[in-house]
């Protein structure tokens, strides 16, 4: 009797820890997720510290449009650290970042 509610608890933990696994990877960032990644990248490269971090932070995540927008207008250099912090930020790697990089530097809309 024991071994069978042994075997019960762990099938019922299997099948518990599989569900959750199979949730994780659906799940896609929402806009405001986006806009915060996007937003702690551009921060950091522009090495805010403190209360000017958070003023800007406060700024960019209330913003109407997406904060990449002035980009535009960015010196190349800015906009070269703004394209490498968001492609670390994503993690690519190879040809995915060679892609992202052209796009962004290029000024392209996805």
């Amino acid at each position: 009797m024991k071994k069978w509610l042994a075997l019960l608890a762990a099938a019922g933990c299997a099948l518990s820890l599989a569900a959750h696994a199979a949730d994780a990877p659906a799940k896609a960032p929402t806009a405001q997720q986006q806009k915060m990644t996007t937003c702690n990248a551009e921060a950091k490269t522009k090495a805010l510290k403190g209360d000017e971090r958070k003023a800007f932070m406060k700024e960019c995540l209330s913003a109407k449009k997406a904060p990449a927008a002035p980009a535009a207008a960015a010196t190349q250099q800015e906009k070269m650290k703004t394209c490498n912090a968001d492609a670390k930020t994503k993690a690519l790697k190879g040809d995915a970042r060679k892609a992202f990089m052209k796009e962004c530097l290029g000024g392209k809309a996805a």
